[in-house]
């Protein structure tokens, strides 16, 4: 704001303290909050005034056009930076709007930013062959190893995993009955590896676990309780670390992630992975399809000759 004759600084920087001050008393933001709505507010005045504009004379145009001129030339990418100025700008105005100090509100049809859909972080298959051969053969292991496969093989989501029950099991059908949000029941098969490794917890370690008590849930802990959520977390960092594979690429529902995208890689049809998952809407499946889409440009990009 260096540029700006001293006079015409003194009554911006006044303008902003009466519209920060008046948050202030009637929002009680931090002191950091309003700084940063006067800054922004400062820094579109100066933008304003290099095409003969003020505060008090703006137009909507004039405000696109610094929101464009800060994305081309100051990096400002992310949607949640670019909607916290406009947030900042729709507040000034209609304050202003408010104290008279304008009759209109060039800011009443700028619209935030759509956030930028994350794509879930997924394994290799390479690392999740490493992941599900990691736990060992104590019944503690056994009972792991099939939680594992099982969320691989079925693109469970956590609380479906450790909420399994006995009667939720048909292992010569090879199918999961699972209620997921909503209340919805489906079916969801969860093929023979799985199955295997299903059975044989199921016949040994959790007899083992339980000692002669009884639990409703699938999984259960040394003590004959049922697994939660938290303990699968822990369960899955455990042997993540062991076997080399970054944390930072973790969460809970890493093999529900994998299970998606390699289904897809392979070719199976988005309907049907919506179905297995639980998705009541195709667009919460698509993203999957992103991820398979990056992760083929990663491989193209490495193996092929012309690829970089």
């Amino acid at each position: 704001m260096s540029n700006l004759p001293e006079s015409e600084l003194a009554s911006i920087n006044q303008l902003i303290d009466q519209f920060t001050s008046q948050l202030w008393l009637a929002h009680g933001l931090s002191e950091n909050t309003l700084a940063s709505y006067g800054s922004d507010v400062r820094q579109l005045a100066k933008f304003l005034q290099t095409r003969g504009r003020s505060l008090q004379t703006a137009q909507s145009a004039d405000i696109e056009a610094y929101l464009a001129h800060i994305f081309v030339n100051q990096s400002v990418k992310k949607s949640t930076s670019s909607n916290r100025k406009i947030g900042s700008f729709k507040r000034f105005f209609q304050w202003a709007l408010h104290s008279h100090l304008r009759h209109d509100d060039p800011t009443i049809h700028l619209i935030l930013a759509k956030p930028l859909a994350r794509l879930p972080k997924s394994l290799s298959e390479q690392q999740v062959e490493d992941l599900l051969n990691a736990p060992d053969e104590s019944d503690l292991g056994v009972r792991n190893r099939a939680m594992l496969e099982l969320m691989y093989a079925s693109g469970l989501r956590v609380t479906e995993l450790v909420g399994v029950r006995m009667l939720d099991v048909s292992l010569n059908d090879g199918v999961l009955r699972i209620t997921g949000k909503g209340n919805k029941t489906r079916l969801v098969p969860f093929g023979e590896d799985a199955g295997e490794t299903l059975k044989n917890y199921l016949n040994n370690a959790r007899v083992a676990l339980l000692h002669g008590r009884t639990c409703d849930e699938v999984f259960v802990t040394a003590r004959g309780s049922a697994m939660t959520r938290q303990m699968f977390w822990h369960v899955i960092k455990k042997y993540a670390l062991q076997v080399g594979i970054p944390l930072s690429i973790i969460s809970p529902h890493t093999l529900r992630h994998a299970f998606a995208t390699h289904f897809l890689n392979h070719g199976a049809d988005l309907r049907v992975v919506q179905m297995l998952l639980g998705h009541s809407g195709i667009s919460a499946t698509q993203i999957y399809t992103d991820v398979a889409k990056e992760r083929l440009k990663n491989i193209h990009a490495q193996h092929h000759p012309r690829g970089s």
